[in-house]
């Protein structure tokens, strides 16, 4: 019987690992979600004056985008239990479509680039895993993680979340596609906007932290990771070097 050879650290393919939301999505794929769910009826739209308050808040820049975004999240988690499964994913790709060329332009970019040479491109985001891949498939990501909610035999969610010890692990679901698809973390690019992505920004070799909010930023500037900011047309570029 042939014996399967392993390929060399040379011959691995390079990874680059992205955050979505507020890194290649000018938004969250959550937040979207959930208000396209409350406009098809599916929520109830009283719902929304959960997170009213926290969203009026931070447009105001008098509360954090975190307390919205968790508001949010409270209201998809108790209020997604017994929707019907083909109803949701009708309305997750009518989202996609609105929304799927609304992105950042240097990131865009750098997915393309990365194709070119490539590199095996992972996504992760904490929002339903089905809008993730429907969107990340539109830009040519290669695998995708994102929070998986269970659904049961009569096609309705219940509400339970599954496998979230490894979703809520960035660094884990690196290492995990690294090893089960024989990858190389020379060379290794990552990308992330939050104190949340830190974990698998110390890992790549080449970390991005791109419009990070204020704890990203500190640890960036602490430990000499690139800083990537867009803002209208100009993208700024804080650190040492060209990124490829």
């Amino acid at each position: 019987m042939r014996k399967t050879l392993e390929p060399t650290e040379k011959h691995k393919k390079r990874v680059a690992i992205f955050d979505i939301d507020g890194t290649i999505f000018r938004s969250s794929l959550l937040i979207e979600l959930t208000e396209a769910l409350i406009q098809d009826g599916i929520f109830k739209s009283s719902v929304s004056r959960v997170y009213a308050e926290a969203y009026r808040r931070w447009l105001d820049r008098s509360g954090p985008y975190e307390k919205y975004i968790a508001a949010v999240v409270r209201v998809y988690e108790k209020n997604i239990a017994c929707v019907d499964y083909g109803k949701f994913l009708e309305v997750a790709k009518k989202v996609v479509a609105f929304h799927h060329k609304r992105v950042y332009r240097y990131t865009r970019g750098l997915v393309k680039d990365l194709r070119r040479k490539n590199y095996y491109i992972v996504a992760i985001s904490n929002s339903p895993r089905e809008i993730v891949e429907e969107f990340c498939r539109k830009i040519g990501f290669d695998k995708v993680y994102g929070r998986v909610y269970e659904v049961n035999r009569a096609k309705k969610f219940t509400g339970k979340i599954l496998y979230l010890n490894l979703i809520s692990n960035k660094a884990k679901i690196l290492r995990r596609a690294v090893q089960k698809r024989k990858l190389t973390l020379k060379g290794s690019i990552g990308v992330g906007d939050t104190e949340s992505d830190i974990a698998f920004l110390k890992i790549v070799e080449r970390p991005v932290c791109f419009n990070p909010n204020f704890r990203l930023y500190s640890h960036a500037k602490i430990h000499g990771w690139k800083i990537v900011v867009e803002r209208k047309d100009v993208v700024y570029e804080i650190g040492d070097g060209e990124l490829l």
